[in-house]
């Protein structure tokens, strides 16, 4: 039997700990073809991009915030792929930037 809250408890401790040891954080925005803006942060995690806080804004206005803090809801979450900039289409942005969205 698998034991859901042991594996939340240990998927919130990994993203909790990339994000409070991060020293090199990279932004990213998307824009997908609803019309809503999606904003990443990621570090970097065994050679890979890993999405630590990542917000969707929709093209009603309305704000989604997923980090360790809030995994995941009805509507989304915090994605657990990797992510490549190239294939996944996102334009590198600038920290204040991805920090005015976040902190709205």
């Amino acid at each position: 039997m698998v034991d859901l809250e042991r594996i939340k408890a240990e998927t919130v401790a990994y993203f909790r700990a990339l994000d409070e040891n991060a020293t090199l954080r990279h932004h990213f925005r998307h824009a997908d073809e609803e019309g809503d803006l999606w904003y990443i942060e990621a570090v970097r995690d065994r050679g890979e991009l890993v999405a630590i806080k990542q917000a969707e804004l929709t093209s009603a206005g309305r704000l989604h915030r997923y980090s360790w803090e809030h995994l995941g809801d009805e509507r989304g979450g915090l994605t657990d792929q990797a992510i490549d900039p190239e294939e996944d289409l996102l334009e590198i942005i600038p920290t204040e930037e991805f920090q005015q969205v976040w902190t709205q």
